[in-house]
């Protein structure tokens, strides 16, 4: 889409971008705001919008990409490098810090390409550029040189580190000397200009033997090189002069590596900015309420509670659309209304939009496909200046004629004015009616009443006001679409105290047609005001029956669920008594068995036994119809193929592949399991899914790896029932989604009842395949050994 300089001036982009870059973290943002364009083709703004949907899918999940709050742009430096042929270990500390971040971030998305395909937009453009940062290994992170960056360096430094000990072992010689100490002015041994010398009193200075160097800030003493350290300065300064030669010699060979890569480097640098302008768009969203808007192919623009994102004060919302039921709008209504705020907002959007940013709008907000946006806005000037604001109208207006095709924007700001207003309504009512004809999509605001009464008579164009409140002389700030706009220039003269036999005599003035118009503008208004304010009273209305039926359903649900809780927990309780009954029973046999009178209590034992069976086949009876009812089946609801379900009291998840008689084949993670209706629970479908699950293609479930370490075993051995079959259940279900294949429930020997118990859980669990008691070595009955399927 072009968006020319004129309408660039006229929307004020400039203060747009640069209120976006105070969202960004570097400078890098900052330039890529700076020089934010529209993108020039469709495709290519949805592919930058899926980046952003993108990009905050991946920040909700891990957090941010890879970053660096210190980064700089070098493109200067490396500009200056291809004249100097040298940077210094500080500027190529900035280029390596970039660098850095830049092959993080490609191996991030890389390894994000199949989770977030969307973020290769990204990575696309990053070269591989380990090479370059082993090359810059050299470099400590003060940007000097390490020993090792080359043979000589190292054997330099280490000549040159010798010649300092010798140098500095005899300067403490000369500092213990008690003829020399009285001389100085402090017994230290200081380096100035590489060269080591001593601070000797202003007196003593003809006295002392050496050469004076420098004196010192105060005044009062002088830095001097003793003659007997002279010789070893000069070989120290010939040292460090071979040092720096090769240090040169080394920076110099890096900055041509990368003088070699300066595409690459640019290639880095700008996805990195472009990187912290998602940043930026995101904090858009994130604190001002922004948001993403729908794409279309026609072109189209509707707006939902737009506000102008420079607007300081708290802005009222408008909607606004065109191109949906009709291709021309004109807004009219009095001035500082709110028209040309209306029609700035209209074109920074469509301008944000297409440079694959959120808008200032709510959701629903639709924006089409436009291939230019062309605008003529600007403040009516004095009757000194009428000529030349009249001019520089027809000036842009002839620009706009032009370019304009079907699928453009036009905005223009007071139609017709700057001039005769009859020959201004005239000219303007010709140009809507040539973009008409053009099928151009146009929004224009005015005062003129010919060009109102077009807008009311004339097919695909509609008519819109600004709502103004006479009672207090003041704009309310709110778009009326489909009501014409009436200036109100003689209610507010009267209520202002304009004299009252003069205004009834401007009214006696106004011509007959043009009167009636205003009569039946305002009449328009009053009713359109009246009905606002009735739907205002149904919506909320409405919004507090809502509100009131969720809360109801809410009480309701957690009524169910607490009854559901006593009641679940009533049957645990009462099934450990049971088991605790048979288990005392068991004991109390084996006792009178060994007394030798067992025989009368035997039938005792039967019934008895027989009586807690039935109360136990009753808990487990409720048990079923507790996880029937919790079902789609036991809710009358029906479950198809494609469908996303649950497993009733899991969190494990899947979609229904294929459907047999009472059983479901559930695609889990990879595998398949079949599982009963009554068992699964349907989750959520996205709106228009229903009609297509036949179509869906088959989706792999990835089941979330849980985030603590999970062992391999676990121990229930000692623990009742009640306490172990629950920990049992956790553990297998996060040592599924762990990845184990087989792991090991340790529950002892005993009498065999907690292993039936852990065994009949198996059994039920779906993504368990088999489960077998321990061979030799691995704990025989006293553990049971678990596999999942894969």
């Amino acid at each position: 889409m072009i968006c020319n300089e004129r309408t660039e001036q006229a929307l004020e982009l400039d203060a747009i971008r640069k209120m976006l870059t105070a969202r960004c973290r570097t400078q890098l943002g900052v330039r890529h705001f700076l020089e934010l364009r529209p993108l020039e083709k469709h495709e290519t703004l949805q592919r930058h919008q899926r980046l952003l949907r993108s990009y905050i899918a991946y920040r909700e999940h891990y957090g941010e990409l890879p970053w660096d709050n210190s980064l700089e742009s070098v493109e200067r430096l490396l500009g200056e490098a291809q004249e100097t042929g040298l940077l210094t270990g500080q500027e190529l500390l900035k280029i390596r810090r970039l660098l850095h971040v830049a092959e993080q971030l490609r191996k991030r998305i890389r390894a994000l390409r199949d989770e977030y395909p969307d973020l290769q937009e990204l990575g696309r453009a990053l070269n591989d550029y380990g090479e370059d940062l082993q090359a810059h290994g050299i470099l400590d992170d003060d940007g000097r040189l390490y020993d090792s960056a080359s043979p000589r360096l190292a054997e330099i430094r280490g000549r040159l580190e010798s010649m300092r000990r010798t140098t500095r072992s005899k300067g403490q010689r000369i500092l213990s000397s008690p003829e020399i100490q009285q001389k100085l002015q402090e017994r230290v041994l200081t380096l100035r200009d590489g060269r080591f010398a001593v601070l000797v009193r202003q007196e003593h200075a003809g006295t002392f033997p050496g050469i004076a160097l420098e004196r010192s800030g105060s005044g009062n003493s002088v830095y001097m090189e003793p003659k007997s350290l002279v010789p070893l300065n000069n070989s120290m300064a010939l040292l460090q002069r071979e040092e720096q030669q090769e240090e040169r010699r080394i920076l110099g060979k890096l900055t041509r590596r990368l003088i070699g890569r300066i595409a690459a480097i640019g290639r880095a640098e700008g996805v990195l900015g472009r990187l912290d302008g998602l940043y930026g768009a995101v904090d858009c969203i994130l604190q001002s309420r922004w948001t993403i808007p729908e794409l279309t192919e026609h072109s189209r623009i509707d707006l939902r509670n737009a506000v102008h994102p420079q607007l300081r004060t708290e802005p009222v919302p408008i909607d606004i659309h065109v191109g949906r039921g009709f291709g021309q709008l004109v807004i009219t209504g009095p001035n500082t209304g709110g028209k040309t705020v209306a029609l700035k907002t209209l074109g920074i959007a469509l301008f944000l939009a297409w440079c694959g940013l959120p808008v200032p709008a709510a959701e629903g907000s639709v924006v089409g496909d436009f291939d230019r946006v062309e605008a003529d806005i600007g403040d009516e000037q004095s009757i000194e200046q009428n000529l030349s604001t009249f001019s520089g109208h027809m000036t842009a207006m002839i620009s706009i004629l032009e370019n304009a095709t079907e699928h453009s924007l036009v905005l223009l700001d007071e139609l017709g004015a700057g001039t005769d207003p009859q020959e201004g309504a005239a000219i303007g009512i010709a140009v809507l009616e040539e973009l008409r004809r053009r099928g151009t999509r146009c929004v224009a605001t005015t005062h003129h009443n010919p060009i109102k009464r077009y807008s009311l008579v004339t097919a695909d164009v509609e008519t819109a006001s600004v709502e103004f409140n006479p009672d207090t002389l003041s704009p309310t700030y709110r778009l009326l679409i489909g009501i014409p706009g009436k200036s109100n220039a003689l209610n507010i003269a009267r209520k202002l105290g304009f004299p009252s036999h003069l205004l009834d005599e401007a009214v006696t003035h106004l011509e007959g047609e043009e009167g009636s118009i205003e009569e039946l503008i305002s009449e328009l208004q009053e009713k359109q005001t009246s009905l606002n304010e009735r739907e205002r009273e149904v919506e909320e209305r409405a919004a507090q029956a809502r509100q009131m039926k969720e809360n109801y359903e809410q009480k309701v649900h957690s009524l169910e669920e607490k009854k559901e809780a006593i009641i679940a927990g009533a049957d645990r309780r009462a099934k450990r008594i049971v088991r605790e009954a048979e288990e005392g029973a068991r004991r109390l046999m084996k006792e009178m068995e060994e007394a030798g009178r067992a025989g009368s209590l035997q039938k005792a034992r039967s019934e008895g036994s027989g009586g807690l069976k039935r109360v136990e086949k009753q808990i487990d009876q409720r048990e079923d119809q507790r996880k029937t009812r919790k079902s789609s089946a036991g809710r009358g609801e029906a479950i198809g193929v494609g469908d996303r379900v649950r497993l009733v009291e899991s969190k494990v998840e899947g979609e229904v592949e294929r459907i047999n008689n009472a059983e479901a084949t559930v695609l889990v993670g990879g595998m398949r399991v079949q599982v009963p209706l009554k068992r699964l629970e349907r989750q959520q479908q996205s709106g228009g899914q229903e009609g297509r699950r036949q179509e869906r293609a088959p989706v792999h479930v990835q089941v979330a790896r849980p985030a603590e370490q999970v062992p391999a075993s676990l121990s229930v051995r000692g623990m009742n029932l009640a306490e172990s079959i629950p920990l049992v259940e956790q553990y297998l279900d996060k040592a599924y989604r762990y990845g184990y294949d087989t792991v090991t429930i340790i529950h002892g020997r005993g009498k065999g009842i907690l292993r039936k118990e852990v065994q009949k859980l198996c059994k039920q669990i779906p993504y368990v395949a088999e489960y077998r008691l321990g061979g030799p070595g691995e704990g025989g009955y006293g553990v049971t050994v678990v596999r999942f399927r894969r």
